[in-house]
Formats: structure tokens, sequence, C-alpha cells
């Protein structure tokens, strides 16, 4: 699975780790983030990342900032992405299966290193279950 990841200079050695991650697990990525600590806009990262996703380049985006708040907000600009905010594989995985969401928002901040992976882990293999879900899918980007 090629992955687009993203990130602001909250995450560059949490999204190392990933690659790692993503590597031992034969995935594929590109890499739209900062590899350095200094100051950055994360918009700047998670624009290419959604519209990495949007356009097909990418099968699921994931993106990193300190709260993970900012990058989210800049994802979900686009009407193509459901990009989701987590914290927990739990969440992650409940992302994936009920809200076939497509980026993997992460507050580098906020969770370790151990939780970080479980939720990329949960998030890359966690399929989205349809069925009555669907529908409510399909509501998020209807605008009146």
């Amino acid at each position: 699975m090629h992955i687009s990841i993203g990130n602001d200079h909250a995450g560059p050695e949490l999204k190392k780790i990933i690659f790692s991650y993503l590597e031992a697990h034969h995935h594929t990525y590109t890499n739209h983030g900062t590899d350095t600590i200094d100051s950055v806009d994360y918009p700047d990262h998670v624009h290419p990342v959604a519209a990495d996703v949007r356009d097909g380049k990418a099968v699921l985006g994931i993106i990193i900032c300190g709260s993970g708040n900012g990058a989210n907000m800049t994802a979900n600009k686009y009407a193509e992405i459901r990009s989701a905010l987590c914290w927990t594989p739990e969440i992650s995985a409940l992302a994936r299966q009920h809200n076939n969401a497509n980026i993997l928002s992460i507050p580098a901040r906020f969770v370790s290193e151990e939780i970080a992976l479980a939720m990329v882990d949960k998030f890359i293999n966690t399929p989205f279950e349809g069925g009555r879900h669907e529908g409510r899918v399909n509501k998020i980007t209807q605008c009146r």
C-alpha cells in the first residue's frame, strides 16, 4: 500500500519511526513532511498529503503535528478527505471501520511512539465496515 505522509516541526522523529514500520511491513510512502525541528507551517506539509489521497496517488495519508488539530483541520478542507484526529489505537480503528477515514492525524506531543505505531497499524489494517455506516459517511460532504 502506498501512503502519503506530512508533518511539521513536531513530527520528524515520529515520522522516521513510522517510516521504519511501513518499510518493515512492505508499504511504500511519499514524504511531504519536514525533516527538521525548525519551525514550519503545517498546512504546507498537509495540503500535498490530502491532494495525494484525493488524486489516488496514495491509498491513505498520515499527518503529524503537535496537537494534531491544525493538520486535521487543514486536511478536512478537501471534500474527498475524511481525516481523523486519533489518540488511541481503538479510535484509529473505529475511524476506518465506521467513518472510512482516509487520513490519520497524529498529535505528536500527546501520544507515545508505541501508541502512535499502534494507531498506524490499526488505521492501515482496519477495513471500512460499510453497511449502516455507508449512508452516514456519504452525508459528510453534503452542503446545504
